[in-house]
């Protein structure tokens, strides 16, 4: 069963759009093994776009009390598009992996889109770093609070940059997850530890949504101006 599943082939089908609700697509991703619901915050054709996948259980909404959608509508503002991603199968890495990476081939491929970053949370840090790794499109990763499990690749997401961003009292995966990853992913690369903030980041969600904000414009926009 190992061997006929590595040999899977996952194709994006079609998507759908479902509604459109304050300039915010409703989306579905049909693929030949399930479906993704997802919301896109639309931007320019060209202009850079950010994935935003959730933890273990998925979601569309991020920690920090909704932090995606927050965040999406600041990035849209400086025509940066976002896509919040829902996994087929939660808390199967290799599933959800796919599932970012065909997020990216469409947001490339059928919108037209440039630079891709991708965001993470818990569980999606390491499906980011993964997917980061193996994606061209990617340009940049952000883990937040993320588990040391399948971050195998994180040596390999070099030459794009790497944020990571965790809080010093996370009762469900202590700073050190961070810190390890950060230790064995090769340059460039950026930590953040915010004192006194859990795994969902709410006591520093000021704070947390100023760095990501500010690192994605940098990596995004800046950073293609300079190439």
């Amino acid at each position: 069963m190992a061997k006929q599943r590595q040999q899977q082939e996952y194709v994006l089908e079609g998507v759908t759009l479902e509604q459109v609700v304050d300039g915010v697509e409703e989306l579905t991703f049909h693929t030949n093994v399930g479906r993704m619901p997802a919301r896109l915050h639309p931007a320019p054709a060209g202009a850079p776009a950010v994935v935003w996948v959730g933890g273990a259980g998925g979601g569309l909404d991020g920690p920090a009390w909704g932090m995606y959608p927050r965040l999406a509508g600041q990035l849209a503002a400086r025509h940066i598009a976002s896509l919040r991603l829902h996994y087929r199968l939660p808390n199967h890495l290799e599933d959800c992996v796919v599932d970012t990476l065909l997020a990216v081939q469409h947001l490339v491929q059928q919108r037209g889109y440039g630079a891709v970053a991708l965001v993470g949370h818990s569980f999606g840090g390491a499906v980011v770093i993964s997917a980061g790794a193996l994606s061209h499109d990617v340009k940049a990763v952000v883990a937040m609070s993320s588990q040391t499990y399948g971050t195998d690749l994180a040596p390999q997401v070099s030459p794009r940059p790497l944020l990571l961003l965790h809080g010093t009292t996370d009762e469900i995966l202590p700073a050190t997850c961070s810190e390890n990853i950060y230790d064995r992913a090769q340059q460039p690369k950026e930590l953040i530890l915010y004192p006194n903030c859990r795994h969902g980041l709410d006591e520093c969600r000021d704070q947390v949504d100023a760095d990501v904000v500010r690192w994605l414009t940098q990596q995004l926009l800046l950073g293609a101006a300079v190439h």
